[in-house]
């Protein structure tokens, strides 16, 4: 019998781990993973940025979580040896009717307490010589690392608690009964006093098994990548970003310098058809099935079906890729891009078209379903991880005086 279990071995269900273990360190904790590695989906295909949260409405979750993740994650990172560089980016204006929206977000970077500054076009050629604006958000404590390794870091701590983490095994079945909750695998059966689903793009799902209808569905878009080739990698000294589309809940293609000293291009927003779907080769009848029958889908389709068609011409021609990029970086050719591994975001979504915009747990009798943790999850991963914990008592009160 496990005190905890914690179905997903992503990055946020590692956190929620290593969290269990800060608040109860005598517990019996269990992390159930069904790939072969930790990290395999979303965390490890995510851009590896840390994020400021210049970008979420003030007093949201996103904002708050993104806030204090940037330093908790950067602590983390420093106490344990792990390669990050807090380089900043920038937010870059290449229209005139861009400049509105640029002060819009440099109010709301004030407004969830960020040291941002407003740069000239002269002060942005400073910093990215070779980027086309007419003025920029400086965001100096934006920064990168490698997701996949934090994540084994977790893994270690927890290891390191005397927690035990089950590889190859994939949750079939979720009972809760009056004081325990026993989880049915392709390995055998697990129990435990509380079961935590941090299961990512198969959240909906295992809320489902454990008898929890949310009103929502994972719907999976796969953001495609190039990379600059290793010669033009002088072009992009850190992050460039361009000024969001208020219509539009993407942030459109980017440059991001990755750890390794790589730089990506992109990424573009498509529907995924599999949840788990990195080429446009993948398809899952079943997942799409699930998609294309969703009404709530074809609510969003209907809503932004000009930016959808867009992201699909985009996706199919890497001339119109390459157009995109040169609004920021006009030096960047076709021949510059190569190639480069694809990532899948996992996005709640509501029968009535909208986007979950916020990450979203629901409380369950014994169990707890975060359902929905969009970036900036990998980058306020400690903090959601806390917050997981801190509802236990509330919910299971037996439990915390048991331990």
């Amino acid at each position: 019998m496990y005190d905890f279990a914690v179905v997903g071995g992503g990055i946020v269900g590692l956190s929620t781990g290593m969290a269990l273990y800060r608040r109860y360190p005598n517990a019996k904790v269990v992390v159930i993973e069904k790939e072969a590695a930790l990290a395999e989906h979303q965390t490890g295909h995510n851009s590896g940025v840390i994020h400021s949260g210049i970008y979420y409405k003030p007093g949201s979750f996103k904002a708050r979580f993104a806030r204090q993740g940037s330093k908790s994650m950067t602590e983390f990172c420093q106490i344990h040896g792990i390669d990050h560089d807090i380089c900043g980016k920038v937010i870059v204006a290449t229209k005139p009717e861009e400049l509105p929206l640029l002060e819009n977000l440099y109010t709301r970077g004030l407004q969830n307490e960020l040291a941002i500054q407003k740069i000239t076009k002269e002060e942005l050629k400073q910093i990215e010589p070779h980027v086309n604006g007419l003025a920029a958000i400086r965001v100096p404590m934006a920064g990168i690392v490698n997701y996949r390794q934090v994540s084994e870091k977790f893994g270690d701590i927890i290891r390191e608690h005397g927690g035990e983490i089950r590889l190859e095994t994939k949750v079939m079945n979720i009972r809760e009964e009056a004081d325990v909750v026993t989880v049915e695998t392709n390995r055998g059966t697990v129990k435990a006093r509380l079961v935590i689903n941090c299961a990512g793009l198969h959240s909906d799902r295992v809320a489902a098994a454990a008898g929890y209808q949310t009103d929502m569905k994972i719907v999976p878009f796969r953001g495609e990548y190039f990379k600059l080739k290793p010669e033009k990698r002088y072009l992009v000294k850190n992050l460039i970003y361009p000024v969001p589309n208020p219509k539009f809940p993407f942030l459109g293609v980017h440059f991001t310098r990755m750890i390794s000293g790589e730089v990506d291009a992109g990424p573009n927003a498509v529907l995924s058809f599999k949840r788990e779907g990195y080429r446009k080769t993948d398809i899952n009848l079943a997942d799409l099935s699930e998609v294309l029958t969703y009404g709530g889908f074809w609510k969003l389709a209907g809503k932004f079906m000009k930016e959808g068609l867009e992201e699909y011409y985009r996706s199919f021609s890497k001339a119109r890729f390459t157009a995109s990029l040169q609004e920021l970086i006009p030096e960047i050719q076709e021949d510059d891009l190569i190639p480069a591994p694809a990532g899948v975001r996992a996005q709640a979504l509501k029968s009535d078209g909208n986007m979950v915009d916020d990450f979203h747990i629901i409380m369950g009798k014994r169990t707890v379903h975060v359902c929905n943790a969009p970036s900036p999850a990998a980058t306020a991963s400690i903090e959601i991880g806390k917050e997981i914990v801190s509802r236990i008592p509330e919910q299971t009160h037996l439990l915390a005086a048991a331990l």
